[in-house]
């Protein structure tokens, strides 16, 4: 299997858009998966299965941020080894990754599927939502080795510069859910379960494709079963880099969490409110994170090859694609957002409530676009730490803190409380504006 896209030269313009354009179609396709079900069961079921749905798909995002975060961490590592060409050490790598995520498999279905109940107790999901709630978080979490499947056989094709094949994989998949979502949902009148039940059998798709390409195409260096096992050396230096991305992902995430939590008290509306906004969210961070993850292995490749100008300037640009997408989301939601909620929605209150949250929340999707790509900027130089250390900074002084004192307040809005996120990535921007012209981020250890 060649390597899909030359990341070392040419037009540093046309090559970070040539190899962010199957990222961003691929994580599109991937949101569609969340908002396809949240979408159908809006329109056929009723507010308290749309709450399961948005409370029961958070939390597996939180668990899927985890996974693509330690995942990075071997997209790194081989793309810094496809720069220099060591080719068995790449191999090696990918047999250590089959092994880590196959012990992640075991540890967190068992995990999640044991204390399903407790989880929807612990998100304080409304009275009305709780049976569907853990239905759809039980049955979702049976999905989990093929989540982790598909991330695994995606960061090495994209560690090697190939970004095609895993938007092929989750095209297929996505095309598999909103039909099963039509037929369970629509047609069987199936609601949350019938969600949850077409989103785990698209994620099987996606895995097995995966599987299927690797067979048929092989590599351009040798591996085989021999170099499935797991190296301490190989591990230690993934987790080293992955753990903390893994740990800001799932700070971020469980921050979402939280404040859902918070929120759910807040009532039925204001809970599918949350749940319909953080759907809209997902899709306008779609081009950031795509552009994000690029710069990730764009910089571990041409950090590989001694080419820390070129990486720099990959940077820059996909800070620039970055911010059209995440201004003009911005503008229209402040303009009409009604037209966005109501694509999830016909619940009048809730499309009320909604559009007031959207209004502040939706100005973080600009401040996003300079956070994700200098945190993966330092990821592809090796430097894990300082975006997670950030993070955690942030979230708990501003992403969670804020919401809870708010909610507590009278007369309080989610107009108000949406103002949390925005202000914890400003932090973030002023913490990694002062790191990047003190830090010495690019003296960290390349490997």
């Amino acid at each position: 299997m060649e390597q899909q896209n030359n990341l070392l030269e040419g037009n540093i313009v046309k090559t970070l858009l040539i190899f962010a354009g199957p990222f961003l179609v691929a994580n599109l396709l991937q949101a569609l998966y969340g908002a396809a079900d949240l979408l159908i069961v809006g329109k056929f079921s009723s507010s308290a299965e749309v709450s399961a749905v948005a409370t029961g798909s958070q939390f597996m995002q939180t668990i899927t941020g985890v996974i693509v975060g330690i995942n990075t961490g071997a997209t790194v590592l081989i793309g810094q080894y496809f720069g220099k060409k060591k080719y068995k050490h790449i191999a090696d790598t990918m047999g250590t990754v089959i092994c880590i995520f196959a012990i992640m498999a075991v540890i967190l279905t068992v995990v999640m599927v044991v204390f399903t109940g407790n989880i929807t107790t612990l998100m304080r999901t409304p009275v009305q939502a709780t049976e569907y709630t853990k239905e759809f978080i039980l049955i979702s979490s049976c999905g989990i080795p093929f989540i982790i499947g598909y991330n695994a056989v995606s960061g090495i094709l994209r560690g090697l510069g190939n970004s095609k094949a895993p938007l092929f994989f989750i095209a297929i998949a996505c095309l598999i859910n909103i039909a099963l979502d039509l037929i369970l949902v629509a047609g069987f009148h199936m609601g949350s379960t019938g969600a949850a039940i077409s989103t785990v059998t698209a994620q099987s798709v996606s895995f097995l494709l995966g599987i299927i390409f690797f067979k048929k195409k092989g590599f351009c260096f040798e591996f085989n079963r021999t170099h499935i096992k797991l190296q301490a050396a190989k591990a230690k230096i993934i987790l080293k880099l992955g753990l903390p991305i893994a740990l800001q992902d799932g700070l971020v995430n469980i921050a979402f969490l939280v404040v859902t939590a918070i929120i759910n008290t807040m009532g039925l509306t204001a809970s599918a409110s949350v749940g319909v906004v953080e759907k809209l969210i997902v899709f306008s961070m779609i081009p950031p994170f795509a552009f994000a993850s690029a710069i990730a292995v764009m910089t571990a490749q041409n950090i590989g090859a001694g080419k820390p100008k070129r990486a720099k300037q990959s940077l820059y640009t996909g800070i620039g694609f970055s911010l059209i997408f995440g201004i003009i989301f911005c503008i229209y939601s402040q303009w009409n957002p009604k037209s966005l909620i109501s694509l999830f929605s016909t619940d009048r209150a809730v499309i009320v409530t909604a559009s007031l949250y959207l209004k502040s929340y939706s100005i973080d999707c600009i401040l996003v676009c300079f956070v994700f790509c200098i945190n993966s900027f330092l990821v592809g130089y090796g430097n894990s730490m300082f975006p997670m250390i950030q993070s955690t900074i942030a979230t708990f002084l501003i992403r969670i803190p804020v919401p809870y004192v708010l909610s507590k307040m009278p007369g309080v809005t989610l107009y108000q409380i949406g103002f949390a996120s925005p202000l914890a990535s400003a932090l973030s921007i002023v913490m990694c504006m002062i790191y990047m012209r003190h830090g010495r981020y690019n003296k960290r250890h390349i490997y």
